[in-house]
């Protein structure tokens, strides 16, 4: 993989090599950093934006060669567009755009120079947001590409990036904490992005376990501990695999002794050949990221302990790999759940729910959680009813509901609240068991959700279908698309807006 950029915050000077990124909003106004660039190279700047007719608008770039009389080799000019009308996640945007112009120019250095025309000054969070932005943009999955032609290689160093604003020392202070959140969610892109022969259940499980050195407590619980506690829901999907199902519970303590922890749960299944009920060819190289749901709750509990969050937290994520094999589970089987619950499997390629199922209730049942929230590759009737661009949001708690759409407007990992209730449970009403794992086409994502509730007993709970956003996920200023590290920072928001203390 590219080296990620290596970020550092400093008081507003003179751009002195490689690419100087100035910012300039709607009214062109040049900060003291531009006007002196523009001054040294006789009006360059200016003539530039004049010839291109570049009019500042949020997001717009304007690269310039620099001319002879300054020390830098590049000049981006990014558009702020109306600076009063940014919100935080445009903050985000703008440092990933700065930096896609910087890694275009394949600089190694770099100085963004964080200024206001209209003479407010610009926050340590503002700057903190735009380093965070340039982080998560400057992420690469190439590891494994080795014929690449010259001009298509990687450098060999990370390149330096530093953003000058008045505010540096206060940057520079919550860096550390946004730094954190950035790491989170960039494992749990490596972790999408990884291919399943390399990334099976074990490995997976021993990524859990190395968040250890950050002081986080991991149990991994085998085959012969699931069956004791008589997860038969989750063990039914692993049957026709090689590899062995692992059940990885991280145990975050940062909060009083006795507070109630509040718990994520993630779908793992490391890849979906969708078993005996088999995918169709086309596309099924890309189910080796239908654990995106556990990648995001592994990243987040990397966050909460690389910041040393106040608060309690559990993420537990179930790993199995759904294979067809002489062994498999069939459509037709009746499975009985550690709830006691019995289910009749119809399908088992709805086999993500069935994961969920026997770890949304050991969750519940071991730890108590103030709430929990399950992520999940779930299905692909989410895609169909909001795209790539919100994660369904399905809940038993109108609260919670409302402060997890709050914190994905904040961050730009963006939720769309969808039904369940009564009416739909009749679609998952079995023919000779409690329930059955799918209701058909109709409400698909509803009926999936209204088939999870069955299983959280009356904890606050909220269910994420991140089928669209986790992975397959379309291009941003942020991200360079496919696996997006969706939920991270918008759990970790979550988290930091209302649950520490």
């Amino acid at each position: 993989m590219s080296e990620l950029p290596n970020i550092s915050f400093s008081k507003p000077s003179a751009p002195k090599k490689g690419v100087a990124v100035v910012f300039v909003d709607d009214t062109l106004a040049l900060g003291s950093a531009a006007s002196e660039l523009d001054a040294a190279t006789d009006g360059a700047i200016t003539r530039a934006m004049k010839v291109a007719d570049f009019k500042g608008a949020s997001m717009a770039s304007l690269d310039i060669v620099a001319p002879a009389g300054v020390k830098v080799d590049r000049i981006v000019v990014m558009g702020m567009g109306k600076t009063a009308e940014l919100v935080e996640y445009d903050w985000l945007r703008l440092g990933g755009a700065a930096m896609g112009a910087v890694s275009a120019a394949k600089a190694d250095h770099a100085s963004f120079h964080l200024e206001r025309a209209d003479g407010e000054a610009v926050t340590a969070e503002q700057a903190t947001d735009v380093a965070l932005g340039a982080k998560l943009r400057g992420y690469s999955f190439d590891k494994y590409k080795t014929l690449k032609k010259d001009e298509e290689k990687p450098k060999t160093k990370a390149a330096k990036i530093s953003i000058c604003v008045e505010t540096h020392g206060a940057a520079d202070d919550l860096w550390k904490t946004q730094e954190a959140v950035a790491d989170g969610a960039i494992l749990a892109r490596d972790l999408v992005n990884e291919p399943a022969n390399v990334l099976g259940t074990e490995e997976f499980a021993q990524k859990a376990k190395e968040l250890e050195k950050l002081g986080v407590e991991v149990e991994i619980l085998g085959q012969k501990e699931m069956a004791k506690l008589g997860m038969n829901a989750l063990l039914g999907v692993a049957r026709g695999s090689v590899r062995p199902p692992k059940l990885a519970i991280m145990h975050w303590k940062g909060g009083k002794a006795k507070a109630q922890p509040i718990a994520f749960v993630g779908k793992g299944v490391v890849f979906d050949s969708g078993g005996i009920s088999i995918k169709p060819g086309a596309g099924m190289e890309e189910m080796k990221g239908d654990m995106g749901g556990a990648a995001a709750v592994t990243g987040l509990m990397h966050a909460l302990a690389g910041r040393k969050a106040k608060v309690n937290a559990i993420g537990v994520i179930g790993l199995v790999e759904n294979m067809p094999d002489a062994d498999a589970q069939r459509p037709g089987d009746i499975v009985t759940a550690m709830s006691g619950r019995t289910i009749e499997v119809i399908n088992t390629d709805a086999e993500g729910r069935l994961v969920l199922a026997d770890a949304l209730w050991y969750t519940q049942d071991r730890f108590k959680p103030a709430f929990m929230i399950n992520l999940a590759t779930l299905t692909g009737a989410i895609i169909i009813a909001l795209g790539n661009q919100h994660a369904g949001l399905f809940s038993n708690n109108d609260d919670l509901s409302a402060r997890l759409t709050e914190a994905g407007l904040a961050t730009g990992e963006k939720l769309w609240r969808m039904p369940i209730g009564p009416e739909y449970e009749k679609l998952i009403e079995a023919k000779f068991a409690d329930i059955k794992n799918t209701g058909g086409r109709p409400a698909g994502s509803i009926t999936a959700a209204q088939f999870l509730q069955h299983f959280v007993n009356d904890v606050p709970w909220a269910h994420l279908d991140v089928a669209g956003t986790a992975m397959g996920s379309p291009e941003t200023e942020i991200s360079k698309g496919w696996a997006s590290g969706f939920g991270v920072r918008l759990l970790d928001r979550l988290v930091r807006d209302h649950y520490e203390g």
